[in-house]
């Protein structure tokens, strides 16, 4: 039986992904399951791993991009019992998700309630996970703080401003002048990075307060400027390095930024007790699996009761992934674009 996948046969801009056939399916082998794949997920860590600067993963050649995926449990190799056959589960792939068939450890799947929309789901396992952890564990914020997003409207900001909302947080979001609506209908306050200093924005925002939680994806140099926003006790959590990504900035400037996160938590005492942390989906959940699985089966269940709103911001096919790429690498998406293999 034939079957399609997108693959990188080499590291580069969208040109490089490419659509390619396969005349058998994979058989999965010892432990694991293939996924007949419902939804794939799309986002800046794709494109981040399309260029080759993403540092949990350097190839080998080609491979199948696709940091997320949802489908159906179609076949499993020797010794897996569960999940069964035709079970609906979620996966962090890190790679492999835009596909039609995908081989996985069946031990990393976590089962989908029934009745969840494949798509909204695939919001979850990267973007939803990330903000969840970001903000229950590395920041361990209480209801009635206020915490800032920069890039609001990006998967993770949304994600972030869709869970604050839950957890009864005030939200500050930066986002462009386009996207102020998209961050305005979480209930947060968006402020239009390009319209002046987000810094004194965010001062007056408090009352010259600041915030108790920034959450920066922007990396290097673009820390500091965070962690001016912040409250006495505050903390920033950086989770990505976006201008080395794009070309802004050099690794160096990378290696920079987060050597200053360890720099402000370590004289945390003499900066009014603001720190900062570094954050890593990847780490976390090699570090802490059951942990992983727990938060995203709690994150499955809030999805299913109503309680979050993941904004699907388009639904194609697997040709259309370099055109999805170069709308991540644009910006401005106001969602995540979600990839039907099938």
């Amino acid at each position: 039986m034939a079957w399609e996948h997108i693959e990188i046969a080499r590291f580069g801009g969208p040109e490089v992904l490419e659509l390619a056939r396969e005349d058998a399916l994979p058989e999965p082998g010892p432990g694991e399951v293939r996924i007949k794949v419902l939804a794939a997920g799309t986002g800046f860590t794709d494109t981040f791993i399309r260029m080759g600067r993403y540092p949990d993963f350097k190839g080998p050649l080609p491979f199948t991009p696709g940091y997320d995926l949802v489908g159906v449990v179609d076949a499993a190799g020797v010794g897996v019992t569960s999940p069964a056959l035709g079970t609906l589960v979620a996966d962090l792939s890190v790679v492999g998700g835009y596909a039609q068939y995908a081989l996985r450890p069946a031990a990393s799947l976590v089962p989908v309630p029934e009745g969840i929309d494949p798509a909204e789901a695939v919001c979850l396992p990267l973007a939803y996970m990330t903000a969840y952890q970001m903000l229950a564990r590395a920041a361990a914020i209480q209801a009635g703080a206020t915490v800032l997003v920069i890039g609001a409207s990006g998967s993770v900001g949304t994600a972030l401003l869709d869970l604050a909302r839950v957890m009864k947080l005030r939200a500050i979001g930066t986002c462009s002048a386009a996207n102020m609506g998209v961050v305005e209908s979480y209930g947060a306050q968006a402020i239009d990075y390009r319209a002046g200093d987000f810094v004194e924005a965010v001062k007056r925002a408090t009352g010259g307060r600041g915030v108790d939680a920034v959450f920066d994806a922007i990396g290097g140099a673009h820390f500091k400027r965070s962690f001016r926003t912040l409250a006495k006790g505050g903390v920033l959590v950086g989770y990505g390095s976006q201008t080395m990504a794009t070309g802004g900035e050099s690794l160096l400037a990378a290696g920079l930024g987060l050597a200053r996160l360890k720099l402000w938590t370590l004289f945390s005492p003499l900066l009014g007790g603001r720190r900062a942390v570094w954050y890593s989906i990847t780490s976390r959940r090699k570090a802490y699996p059951e942990q992983f699985a727990e938060d995203l089966a709690k994150l499955l269940g809030c999805l299913k009761e109503g309680r979050i709103r993941p904004i699907v911001a388009d639904r194609l096919p697997l040709s259309a992934a370099a055109d999805v790429h170069r709308r991540i690498d644009k910006g401005g998406l106001g969602g995540k674009v979600v990839l039907l293999p099938f």
